[in-house]
């Protein structure tokens, strides 16, 4: 019999299935023999299975699954809840929630109840990421020599046999090897270029000039010093955490970032837990965590405070989302990146006015889409505003998995449950497509290839118009894109001798070309693209002129590891293009000098050349003086400009050389097809980051089991720490729930205007000298360079109470300038905030906020609502609130009263000076209209903007956290 979490037999337990060989149960939403849930959108599919797996008639009751399953009619109307499959938290916001928890058994203990009672309900996921500070790093090969573009004799690929880490040392550490500091030539061992695919985890690290072995860095280790030095006291806590909660993993540091981790490691798609198999889902308290909808597992991100009440049970509340369907159509052009596509998607997205909606994509084209782009194109959410993009899981999906931690046994049964759930999809069946809100569609076979330039980033030029774009610049008037070059001077061509050999310049000529994966050109499948790109080539018997300035600059060690462990690495040196080092270089103009002879040729003929690269920013002369035209393309169409010579070539209709046997050879012959890619990708550079990170993931991290923490079940608070302390959100906690407490004679702490962000209210970045937390720190005898951020300090609520209204931009009517300064009204002193209400608390004088419109917009944080409550505010009135700001404020226990329409402060003529009454009734409503009273003898309506019982029951308790120790006690 099933059960539901109130003990009573569950009221869908008539929808419990079995899978096919009878192991797991599920509940099937699809046995509701209900016609609306096929036309459902699969996303909306996710939170109905959650609403019947939790509906408990408290939190998620029988007409919440109703709603979800009338999605159709409901949406943008109805209020429904949500409690995903796990919560996700990095540091900054994980140790806020954490220390809570651990202040929560405290107070239990106090009542004789058993502390080790007190655990997240929900499945919760702690990566300590977020404290690690670049205080060491080491690059001494940045901006060296340019090799050049296959000057000198040419050379065989050197072996890329794999050598054990350490065996041989080129110049000592790594990054202290310089081009003239190693005397070891070039490996020349013979044959043709190993084209093998080997895993990068048993690729060495590579001296970047000779692909010598070197050793380990030291900057990663000295880094992880300071860490642990100047976040000690944090790490402890987080370890103590680890051991002290169930139902909480925390993933130490130097494993990886939290969005990361949650890619490539705790991605589930599916949970089973106590026989029971259900989808994977997450909230998340990182911006990134939308990423995670690419790979068909719904998630997107919160407030610490939404986070904390996931953790203890209760759903988030979210407006039923409209669903936009996304219709990918097409093929996508041959020569179009998955860059291309992902800013196309995403322009495309950002023009259709989808603020605030769950995207869910369908349609044929989306099966070109990789797992790695549809996790780019997820990710970019806040691009477009969109609260999700979903992918549903299909066979690429699929495909993924395998190359990840999923065994064959997990992807048979994760696929099994899918499909009968019907959350599976094959995007080229019509026939399974839902209906959705609006669809926007979308054809890839318009997205084709760009370049920018010739002189600002911002002047785009399809690659198929690329000739006739040169020449319209040449006969442009001097200015952002001409060159006024008369029509008697454009064919001019000049000869030049180079190594002995005659060579010709035009306008258009090619003589820089530099591969650079920086920003968005560090997805693998773009670099990969151009190595298999230069291989082609090199094996068609292609080649770049010798005196074209080539060059390859990897964004990170890591690049250089998957080019080499894929075996592209040799054919870029071939083409000229040799691994300079890891650093900006040609972005910045930092490029050896071109050839005199080259230059002498540039300036006897006047003529345009150009040079070509894939970094993000060019401007005319900013390469190289000599050069006036500078484009920015993606990383093969560089190399392919590179062999052609110049920019003025139609791809299309001109071949790109002539083989050894007199054939023509164009473009479209060598270029590599999306699933040649797709399989490199996924076999070298996906399989091996996945194994690599579930290797650091398994193994014992010594630096986090050297950090000593205590083994007791209830926190030893020390009282000397600035970091970690017991706040007072459970002082006086009473077994009883205490009788509505009117507010009588209250002051405004603050008089606020329109639009107060929650960077107004809790800011997030360093700690002011001046500030009240400054002055706080200092009486610890801490010195300013010890400050930290208020980020890292989350866990002290002495600080962050300080930190509160602490914006040098707040803009507080009472005092009439920006500032985080108010006025004690009663003595008309102005003070810091925190000492204004300071004074007010010990005084006995309960506060209130006025503000305008959109009060607490921008992101959430949890400390925008308890420093405030630890303030002493009791209420704040405002015109408009921003919703999940209104939730938080209920969630602390502080009352969200809204002006009725056509009322304001400035329409009631308050000053901000009056004291404040409010009567509450002893029977207290959702959207229950209350009067204010002031000490000038004026009243004024306000509506409780409580938007259910249960919400009413919270602020009752005093919010959340006292709420969920009363039912414990």
């Amino acid at each position: 019999m099933a059960l539901s979490s109130t003990g009573k037999e569950h009221l869908y337990h008539h929808l419990i299935d079995r899978l096919s060989d009878g192991s797991l149960k599920f509940f099937n939403p699809h046995k509701l023999n209900d016609p609306r849930y096929v036309k459902l959108p699969l996303s909306i599919r996710v939170l109905l299975e959650a609403a019947i797996r939790s509906c408990d008639g408290l939190y998620v009751k029988d007409k919440d699954v109703e709603s979800i399953l009338d999605w159709e009619q409901q949406q943008a109307k109805t209020e429904v809840p949500f409690l995903p499959a796990r919560v996700l938290l990095q540091d900054f916001t994980g140790i806020p929630a954490m220390v809570d928890l651990a202040a929560m058994r405290d107070a239990l203990i106090k009542h004789g109840v058993d502390p080790s009672l007190v655990n997240p309900k929900c499945p919760t996921d702690l990566i300590v990421d977020h404290c690690l500070q670049k205080d060491f790093s080491k690059c001494a090969i940045q901006n060296a020599p340019n090799p050049g573009g296959g000057e000198g004799p040419s050379r065989p690929p050197p072996s890329s046999k794999p050598l054990p880490r350490g065996a041989s040392h080129c110049g000592g550490q790594r990054g202290s090897c310089s081009k003239a500091a190693c005397s070891d030539p070039p490996s020349s061992a013979g044959g043709p270029a190993h084209t093998s695919v080997q895993q990068i985890e048993n690729t060495p690290l590579l001296c970047p000039f000779h692909l010598k072995p070197v050793s380990e860095a030291e900057t990663a280790v000295k880094n992880q010093e300071m860490e642990l030095i100047r976040n000690k006291e944090r790490l402890q806590f987080f370890k103590w955490c680890s051991k002290a909660f169930k139902n909480v993993n925390v993933v130490p540091p130097d494993v990886g970032a939290v969005h990361q981790v949650n890619l490539e490691y705790l991605s589930r798609v599916i949970h089973v837990r106590g026989g029971l198999i259900y989808p994977d889902s997450v909230l998340g308290t990182d911006s990134h965590t939308t990423m995670i909808n690419g790979l068909g597992i719904l998630g997107w991100g919160v407030g610490g405070i939404e986070s904390e009440a996931v953790m203890l049970g209760q759903p988030v509340s979210l407006t039923l989302p409209q669903v936009v369907g996304c219709k990918l159509v097409g093929s996508i052009n041959p020569l179009t990146t998955s860059i291309d596509v992902v800013l196309g998607i995403t322009k495309h997205l950002r023009q259709a006015g989808i603020a605030g909606k769950f995207v869910e994509f369908f349609g044929p084209g989306v099966s070109q889409l990789s797992a790695p782009d549809r996790t780019t194109i997820a990710n970019m959410c806040p691009e477009y505003n969109a609260t999700v993009s979903f992918f549903p899981v299909d066979r690429v999906t699929i495909q993924h998995f395998k190359k990840t931690h999923f065994s064959q046994k997990q992807l048979e049964l994760l696929e099994s449950y899918l499909k009968a759930v019907k959350l599976f999809r094959t995007y080229e069946d019509a026939a399974e497509d839902p209906q959705f809100s609006e669809v926007i569609e979308i054809n890839m076979s318009s997205m084709v290839p760009y370049v920018s330039g010739p002189k600002r980033p911002q002047d785009r030029m399809a690659v198929c118009s690329m000739k006739e774009g040169f020449q319209s610049c040449l006969d442009e008037k001097v200015g952002p894109k001409g060159f006024n070059i008369s029509k008697d001077k454009q064919h001019i061509q000049v000869p030049f001798l180079h190594g002995g050999q005659e060579y010709q310049l035009v306008h258009g000529s090619v003589v820089i070309a530099a591969v650079i994966s920086c920003t968005n050109n560090c997805n693998p499948s773009v670099m990969l693209t151009a190595g298999l790109l230069a291989k082609k080539a090199v094996e068609a018997g292609l080649m770049v002129k010798p005196y074209i300035r080539t060059s390859l600059a990897p964004g990170s060690g890591m690049v250089t590891h998957y080019l080499n462990a894929s075996g592209v690495l040799p054919y870029f040196n071939q083409l000229g293009f040799e691994v300079i080092g890891y650093g900006c270089a040609t972005c910045v103009g930092n490029i050896a000098p071109l050839p005199e002879t080259v230059v002498d040729a540039i300036k006897q003929g006047d003529l345009v050349t150009c040079g070509i690269l894939s970094g993000n920013r060019h401007f005319e002369g900013r390469l190289c003086d000599c050069v006036r035209a500078n484009y920015l393309a993606s990383p093969p169409l560089v190399v392919a400009y590179a062999i052609a010579g110049t920019v003025g070539i139609d791809f299309e209709k001109e071949p790109l050389g002539v083989t050894s046997d007199g054939k023509e050879l164009y473009l479209r012959d060598i270029w590599p097809s999306r699933e040649e890619v797709r399989e490199m990708e996924e076999d070298t550079v996906i399989s091996s980051i996945f194994k690599e990170l579930k290797e650091r993931m398994e193994k014992e991290n010594t630096f986090w089991s050297n950090i000593e923490c205590p083994e007791s079940v209830i926190f030893p608070w020390d009282s000397k720490s600035t970091y970690i302390r017991s706040p007072s959100f459970f002082s006086k906690l009473s077994k009883e729930v205490p009788p509505p407490q009117s507010i009588d004679n209250a002051h405004a702490l603050l008089f606020l205007g329109d639009k107060v962000t929650t960077d107004h209210i809790s800011p997030a970045g360093s700690i002011a000298r001046v500030s009240a937390a400054a002055k706080y720190l200092l009486s610890k005898r801490l010195t300013p360079r010890e400050f930290n951020s208020y980020g890292a300090r989350r866990g002290n609520d002495a600080v962050m109470t300080r930190g509160t209204f602490a914006s040098i931009k707040l803009q507080n009517r009472l005092v009439g300038k920006a500032g985080p300064k108010t006025v004690h009204i009663p003595s008309g002193q102005t003070l810091d905030v925190f000492e204004a209400a300071e004074r007010y608390q010990r005084d006995g004088v309960p506060l209130v906020i006025l503000a305008g419109k959109d009060y607490g917009s921008g992101n959430s944080r949890d400390w925008v609502a308890k420093g405030p409550y630890l303030l002493g505010v009791r209420a704040v009135i405002a015109e408009s609130f921003e919703k999940l700001h209104k939730n938080q404020l209920v969630g602390m226990g502080i009352m969200p009263l809204q002006f009725v329409p056509e009322h304001n402060a400035d329409t009631l003529e308050l000053s901000g000076k009056e004291r404040f009454s409010i009567s509450l009734p002893e029977r207290l409503c959702a959207r229950q209209q209350l009067t204010v009273k002031t000490s000038q003898g004026k009243s004024f309506e306000v509506t409780a903007q409580f938007d259910s019982d249960l919400e009413v029951t919270v602020f009752q308790h005093g919010g959340l956290l006292r709420y969920v120790a009363r039912t414990m006690l």
